[in-house]
């Protein structure tokens, strides 16, 4: 961490340039000889990706910024709000730190905060952005978490965990056990110093192949940010082997979508119908939580398909993502898209569809976008059909 960057100079012609293309900017000159011009470019373009994503960051005077990669994988502060939400109570040690915003919001929650991070580098960075936070409440560790965790020899309320893919894992099916720390090797080691743990990992992951590597999950929420889901969380608590509560949250900028039910208890099958007048289309929270039969239940709505994840209503309901009026429904074949949707403009989605997107632009000439939404899916009697819709919210 080289604080000359907090000079006052330097400071200005970053604010200044945020936004800016980071490759013309490289080919000007350094102004400032004092120091390397990819470290002032990259604070530039990690302040950049701040902006949005790290609001209070971004707004506080003489923060730094760790390369943009660390920008782009860390939890923004929307998601790190919800995750405080979770925790409670007198300590937590995040053994995983990072840039430290999962602990910032953990601080508002917990009295005593440890971040762990095995970068020495990072380590200082984090302490000194959190002393510009006005935050007093967490505590730096640089190096092993796992040895820092057993010479502070304590009992914690919670222990957090973001583990990381390992590098030589890339293009691999995501375990947790390809990935650092590895928990599932770790977790009774962990247990012997919290009965609560809290787990993120990334979306990629997929639920039932956590559940064969985790013991004790309680509870796992399906986090997603402009319908967008970025990350797992997965509570584990000391001895638990009861239901396991799943928790979709999506949040909006005007208000926040949730969705709960029991992984596996016995839901009614969803009534299968033809379109009716108004489709329902779940966010992406519940659709990567496989809540299909539970939303369907839960709602009194009816699917088109067993597998199309689409419902359908002949009234209005208010629903946990996007709503639509049918206009009209008819077969796929030649001729009725010839009538209908050749060479015109449209919003596209599949579901239980044989075809892509892509392809479906391509061979009918449609353009993207525009105020008419076509869903391309299957209906009860497995029939090809297109319903076009008007979006409703």
């Amino acid at each position: 961490m080289d604080l000359r960057i907090l000079n006052a100079e330097i400071q200005a012609f970053i604010n200044g340039n945020i936004g800016q293309s980071i490759s013309k900017l490289a080919l000007q000159k350094n102004p400032f000889q004092d120091l390397d011009w990819i470290s002032i470019l990259n604070q530039i373009e990690a302040k950049t990706k701040a902006k949005d994503k790290l609001p209070n960051w971004f707004s506080t005077k003489d923060i730094i910024y760790p390369s943009k990669i660390s920008i782009e994988q860390t939890s923004s502060e929307k998601t790190a709000l919800y995750k405080a939400s979770i925790v409670s109570g007198e300590s937590l040690i995040d053994l995983t730190g990072g840039f430290g915003v999962d602990d910032f919001y953990f601080s508002k929650k917990v009295k005593t905060v440890v971040h762990c991070e095995i970068n020495p580098e990072l380590s200082n960075l984090v302490k000194h952005n959190f002393e510009q936070l006005n935050v007093s409440n967490i505590t730096c560790y640089a190096g092993d978490s796992l040895a820092t965790l057993f010479s502070l020899n304590s009992k914690w309320d919670w222990i957090y965990i973001d583990p990381s893919r390992r590098n030589d894992t890339k293009g691999k099916v995501f375990m947790l056990k390809d990935c650092l720390p590895n928990v599932p090797e770790n977790i009774y080691f962990y247990f012997s110093y919290s009965n609560t743990i809290l787990i993120k990992t990334a979306p990629i992951l997929d639920i039932s192949a956590g559940l064969s590597e985790l013991k004790h999950v309680k509870t796992i929420h399906v986090v997603a940010l402009e319908n967008e889901v970025k990350e797992l969380l997965w509570e584990l608590h000391k001895g638990y082997i009861g239901n396991i509560n799943i928790k979709t949250v999506n949040i909006l900028k005007d208000k926040t979508e949730t969705f709960d039910f029991v992984l596996n208890e016995n839901s009614k099958f969803p009534n299968l119908s033809l379109p009716q007048k108004y489709l329902y289309e779940p966010n992406s929270a519940i659709m990567k939580s496989g809540g299909f039969d539970e939303i369907s239940s839960f709602y009194n709505l009816n699917k088109l398909h067993k597998h199309s994840h689409v419902y359908t209503s002949t009234t209005l309901i208010a629903f946990p993502g996007r709503i639509f009026e049918i206009l009209n429904t008819f077969p796929y074949n030649k001729t009725e898209m010839k009538n209908h949707l050749e060479k015109s403009q449209a919003n596209i989605t599949t579901r239980n569809f044989p075809d892509s997107v892509e392809n479906i632009r391509k061979k009918w000439k449609i353009k993207d976008g525009g105020n008419t939404y076509c869903f391309f899916t299957t209906d009860e009697n497995n029939h090809k059909i297109v319903l076009i819709c008007t979006k409703i919210s």
